[in-house]
C-alpha cells in the first residue's frame, strides 16, 4: 500500500511539472501523444498490478492452465536466445492495436509476462535493466492501457540456473539442423573412404 501511494504521489508531482513547464511556452499539438492519459493509465495500471504479482510456484502453475498466455516482450534476438518454454513474442516497440489485435485477440485472456530482471545468471538472454526501467513494468503498463487487464507478472529475481522454469532457445534448432547435417556429411565421406578400400582392384589387359 506504502508503494503504490508513493507512486501515485510521483505521479501527481510529474503531472504538476509537466503542466508547470507548459504554461511557460506555447503548447505543441499532437493528438498521437498523450502524456496525462499516459499518467492516469499508469496510476491505475500500478494499482491494479500489485494484486497480480505472482510467485515462480504461482507462474509456473497458471502458466499450466488452459488458455493462459505467456508472453515475452523482449526483442526477438535476446526471446530467439532463450525464454521461459512456450511463451511467445511480441517485443515491446511492435506492440500496437494492430499486433495486438493478431497476436493477443482476446482481451479477457489470462497473460503471464515477464522480462529480464526476473532472471540472474544468464546476462547474454537476459541483460539487467536499471530497476525503473524495467521491462515489467512499460508492459504492464501498455498492457493496461489497450484494454488487457487479466496480466499477471512474475515477481521474484531467479537465478536461471536453479530455476524451476524450463527454458528453451529458438536457435537451437538451427543449430540442431546444422549438427545434424555436419554429422551425416561426415559418415558419408567414412563410407565413400572404406568403400573405396574394400572395393577389389580393377586389373586392366
Amino acid at each position: 500500500m506504502i508503494l503504490i501511494r508513493q507512486s501515485l504521489l510521483i505521479l501527481t508531482i510529474l503531472s504538476i511539472a509537466t503542466v508547470a513547464i507548459a504554461q511557460n511556452k506555447a503548447p505543441i499539438v499532437n493528438p498521437n501523444i498523450d502524456m496525462q492519459g499516459y499518467l492516469k493509465a499508469a496510476a491505475e495500471a500500478a494499482q491494479y498490478r500489485e494484486s497480480h504479482r505472482l510467485t515462480e510456484d504461482e507462474f509456473i502453475q497458471m502458466s499450466r492452465e488452459p488458455g493462459t498466455i505467456v508472453l515475452d516482450a523482449r526483442s526477438r534476438e535476446k526471446y530467439n536466445e532463450l525464454h521461459i518454454k512456450g511463451a511467445i513474442n511480441l517485443s515491446f516497440p511492435d506492440i500496437t492495436v494492430e499486433s495486438l489485435k493478431s497476436t493477443l485477440p482476446d482481451k479477457n485472456a489470462r497473460i503471464l509476462i515477464y522480462c529480464n530482471n526476473n532472471f540472474t545468471g544468464e546476462q547474454k538472454a537476459f541483460p539487467t535493466k536499471m530497476p525503473v526501467a524495467s521491462l515489467n513494468l512499460s508492459t504492464y503498463i501498455a498492457l493496461y492501457s489497450y484494454g488487457y487487464h487479466n496480466v499477471y507478472e512474475l515477481g521474484p529475481l531467479l537465478d536461471i540456473k536453479t530455476s524451476k522454469l524450463s527454458f528453451e532457445s529458438a536457435n537451437q534448432p538451427e543449430q540442431a539442423r546444422i549438427s545434424s547435417n555436419w554429422l551425416k556429411s561426415q559418415l558419408m565421406l567414412l563410407r565413400d573412404r572404406w568403400s573405396a578400400r574394400s572395393s577389389p582392384a580393377v586389373r586392366t589387359f
